[in-house]
């Protein structure tokens, strides 16, 4: 059913606020995911996403960091084309396997500062911000800042917006990335 409620968008076919997002993405990929073709119904959160990203993507947390919030938000929400999506981009920037295996079975993390932050997260989730003191503190502790837990935040709210989507449009894994499924 959520094929015929949310199509698959061709850049002709979508509306027309989207079809710039679909054409940059198409750009960048090579191809146009079936993720973007079916936000694409809605500009406003096809948009919104690209522009939350971007602005996560700009934080002061270093590339590792932030793709472990994304696989941990992934694998929280049982989204499996962004699953499929960090595993690509973790591989690419030569993750140990022992990293990205943890990351996908949502595992402790092998190495401690990166497992703070993962358990941080997952403390943000299910605490609503509210993490408290000790959550606090043991992520400080291990080199993260006041201004990296905002960033977290922000992280959490891009990553539930995409992978929320992605599983309320049944969004199928594409081609290129079924290697890291």
């Amino acid at each position: 059913m959520s094929a015929t409620v949310f199509p698959d968008h061709t850049h002709a076919s979508a509306p027309a606020a989207a079809r710039p997002a679909l054409a940059a993405i198409a750009q960048k990929q090579g191809f146009l995911p079936a993720a973007a073709a079916r936000m694409a119904i809605s500009p406003e959160l096809l948009n919104g996403f690209l522009k939350i990203n971007a602005l996560f993507e700009a934080t002061t947390l270093d590339r590792l960091s932030r793709e472990v919030l994304s696989m941990t938000m992934a694998t929280r929400n049982g989204c499996h084309v962004c699953i499929a999506i960090h595993t690509a981009i973790l591989t690419s920037l030569d993750t140990e396997p022992a990293l990205l295996d943890a990351l996908r079975e949502a595992a402790p993390l092998p190495d401690e500062r990166l497992e703070a932050l993962r358990q941080f997260i997952l403390a943000a989730v299910a605490t609503n911000g509210a993490v408290g003191d000790e959550a606090m503190e043991a992520f400080l502790s291990h080199g993260y800042t006041p201004r990296n837990a905002l960033e977290v935040v922000l992280g959490i709210g891009a990553y539930t917006l995409s992978t929320l989507a992605n599983r309320m449009t049944d969004a199928p894994l594409d081609g290129p990335l079924a290697q890291f499924a």
